[in-house]
């Protein structure tokens, strides 16, 4: 079957779905759909089945941040999401082309016809390229992170899960204003506000939120004395939401983010003395300055749009939701962290992209109080990828290499989702979906003068398709109020590819195969002692075929390969006690064998056994905190935050330097809130052991290159609320 027939019949099941359906549409209409309600100080309302539900009768694992955790905690981006999370891995190199990770599975492949393999969703939007990540968590009601493949509800590359990021809605009832400043060390200065306002008599409102953020470099340049690794972040959000009748609603927002930054500061962190060209580099592991040749910039631009229109119908509620999302993008840096008085080889380069995707949504999905909950719905996303990845290397004599890519993706999909109780505590669960890709691809690196990664010159067009049954089945059962058991078995998808940087014109037109994970996993949620301790446990297994896996070879040249086979099994814990008074703690753990069963690299290399990159074994999350209440209402709170992730390596042949010892951070706060509740003080620090960790790592030509993470940071936060 060709691609467009494949699309006709994806598209075919799905309208005769809905139009099955439709003849109950003269039927009276139902009120608006409403959220349940939490039954527990530490329960909070989800959306991760795509309908909301309290996070402790969800049978899937999600950890989730509220609005009031992101505030205080100061978590500002997915980089801080990640660090509190078990089972959730990030880095980012350059700090504009974010790498996730969730339960060892992860992409960095960032190529135009490459995909991530865990996916993140800005208000149910699809952010299709890492650069897309760039959300500031300002104004955020939360942020769920959901672990294990979710191909079914989330749809195409959430192979190893996916990060929802839920923004506060416009209130139509109610004007306010909040506003939060920071000041701190390097120079941080940041400032944030949000302003709701009704209007229409009560049937509208308008929501209008903005930030920015900025720090001086952490790192000096001892070459051209500046600095590098600095921030200028500039956000902002606008929403409109309307509800002209009971059973209609409409929400229409605009963002976007502008990032200026220079750095990364990358260096030779160690050197390979099996290799002759070691003998060309400096070692500089002082995080806190480099010499590189230039100070390199980091800059980004991303928005989008977003419409949603929602019917209450007698029978169910129709949902229309429409995306668009725009990048672009430009990094140059000295890769080397060298200048010709301490390297004699001279590395520099950078990346250029411009992307629009455009998505779509029909779906009908049950009522709140429907006995048994289901949804069902057709889906499109197309986006347009141009991407420039230049090498600029000297040896004596400076050659520029540059690959120029295209790439336009085409993306169906029909789905349907049900839950059935069986008797008064057992349910039944059950999901398909089918995805239909279409990329067509081009390819060339006949631009530059120079040819270094590459064996020819090649101008190269291709085009494959890609196409996945996905599914989950389960069931959850519970024991007794507050206490649930589940079983689920879901399969993931993500799609095949195309290089990004090939050798030869026969690589360029060759696309790798897509990879898939079965995952099995068993849970327990729990509330004790009338809500005052939380504690849920999973075990999973995932079984992970056809991974797709990057080499960086010894020329510099990037290859994709489909490993055989990979077998990932853990187990998360997830705890919240309050054991007495304003005392609570909060612990979170996971343990992940991420290993290969089947790694032909080579006809005698087989990486077999070895651990997957960037899947550490351990992670813990430990946060204790205290809230004294104080004469007149007045409350302060002092918690600490300890995380501990053991080794990582960062290549998969588990060998070199290229790994990431244990590290052992702590963060700190303590707040002051006032008796109204309307305006608090937090001072704050991070990283406070400053303890030196690396952020990224590869080897090629005789040196392991790196950059680390921030150091201790500290500042003093006022928000306001009217």
């Amino acid at each position: 079957m060709d691609f467009n027939s494949r699309k006709a019949l994806a598209t075919g099941v799905a309208v005769a779905a809905l139009m099955a359906a439709s003849t109950a549409l003269a039927q009276t209409a139902v009120p608006s759909v409403t959220e349940p309600e939490a039954s527990s100080v530490d329960d909070i309302i989800v959306t991760a089945q795509r309908r909301s539900q309290r996070l402790q009768d969800v049978p899937v694992t999600v950890t989730v941040f509220g609005a009031e955790e992101l505030e205080q905690a100061r978590i500002k981006d997915v980089d801080d999401v990640a660090t509190r999370t078990p089972g959730l891995q990030f880095d980012a190199f350059p700090a504009s082309q974010p790498r996730i990770a969730i339960r060892g599975i992860g992409s960095t492949d960032r190529g135009a016809a490459g995909d991530p393999s865990s996916a993140v969703f800005l208000d149910e939007i699809y952010l299709g390229r890492p650069g897309m990540v760039a959300f500031d968590a300002f104004d955020i009601e939360r942020i769920e992170v959901l672990k294990g493949p979710q191909g079914t509800l989330y749809g195409r590359n959430v192979v190893g899960g996916a990060i929802n990021v839920v923004t506060q809605r416009p209130d139509l009832d109610a004007f306010g204003v909040s506003t939060e400043t920071t000041i701190g060390n390097y120079g941080r200065l940041e400032g944030a506000a949000v302003l709701n306002a009704p209007f229409a008599e009560g049937r509208a409102a308008v929501r209008a939120s903005g930030s920015w953020r900025t720090h001086d470099g952490y790192t000096e340049n001892s070459f051209t004395g500046g600095e590098v690794d600095d921030q200028d972040t500039r956000s902002a959000r606008i929403q409109i939401a309307a509800q002209p009748s009971d059973t209609v609603r409409l929400a229409f927002t605009i963002d976007g983010t502008r990032d200026r930054a220079a750095g990364p500061a990358n260096r030779v962190l160690d050197l390979d003395d099996s290799d002759p060209l070691s003998m060309f580099w400096t070692v500089n592991r002082d995080r806190d300055s480099f010499a590189g040749s230039t100070d390199g910039f980091q800059n980004r631009d991303t928005w989008g749009v977003r419409a949603e229109a929602q019917f209450d119908l007698s029978f169910a509620t129709l949902t229309y939701l429409g995306g668009y999302r725009n990048l672009d993008y430009s990094t140059a840096y000295d890769f080397d962290g060298g200048n010709p008085t301490t390297n004699f080889i001279q590395i520099s380069g950078g990346n250029d992209e411009q992307t629009d995707a455009t998505s779509h949504e029909l779906r009908l999905s049950s009522l709140p109080d429907s006995p048994v909950q289901w949804v069902a719905g057709i889906y499109n996303y197309d986006s347009d990828v141009h991407r420039l990845d230049t090498l600029i290397l000297d040896l004596g004599g400076e050659g520029t290499e540059t690959y120029d890519q295209d790439a336009q993706l085409t993306s169906y999909a029909v789905f349907g989702d049900i839950s059935v109780p069986v008797g008064d505590r057992l349910s039944l669960i059950g999901g398909l979906r089918y995805t239909d890709d279409q990329k067509d691809y081009r390819i060339s690196n006949t631009s530059g003068d120079s040819i270094f990664r590459g064996e020819e010159a090649f101008d190269v067009s291709a085009s494959a398709s890609f196409d996945a049954l996905t599914w989950r089945v389960g069931a959850d059962y519970a024991l007794a109020d507050n206490h649930l058991l589940y079983v689920m078995v879901s399969r993931g998808f993500k799609s095949g590819g195309f290089q990004d940087i090939p050798a030869t014109a026969e690589e360029a037109a060759d696309p790798f195969d897509p990879e898939y994970a079965t995952q099995f996993e068993i849970g327990q949620k729990s509330v004790f002692l009338d809500g005052r301790l939380v504690w849920n446990n999973t075990l999973y297994t995932i079984d992970y075929t056809d991974l797709q896996t990057r080499r960086t070879l010894p020329s510099g040249a990037v290859v994709t390969d489909n490993a055989g086979a990979a077998t990932i099994t853990g187990y998360e814990t997830y705890l919240s006690w309050r054991p007495f008074g304003g005392a609570r703690i909060v612990a979170g753990y996971g343990y992940t064998d991420a290993t290969f069963d089947d790694y032909f690299v080579d006809d005698t290399t087989n990486y077999a056994g070895n651990r997957i990159a960037r899947a550490p074994e351990h992670k813990l999350v430990l946060s204790p905190s205290y809230d004294w209440d104080l004469a007149g209402g007045a409350t302060i709170r002092a918690a600490v935050d300890y995380r501990y992730e053991s080794l990582i390596y960062e290549d998969n042949s588990n060998t070199g330097p290229e790994r990431r010892e244990p590290t052992n951070i702590y963060d700190a706060r303590i707040i002051y809130t006032d008796a109204s509740a309307r305006w608090s003080v937090s001072l704050w620090g991070k990283n406070l052991g400053d303890e030196v960790t690396r952020s990224f790592q590869g080897a090629f030509l005789g040196a392991n290159f790196g950059a680390y993470a921030p150091p201790r940071t500290y500042g003093l936060s006022l928000n306001w609320t009217l």
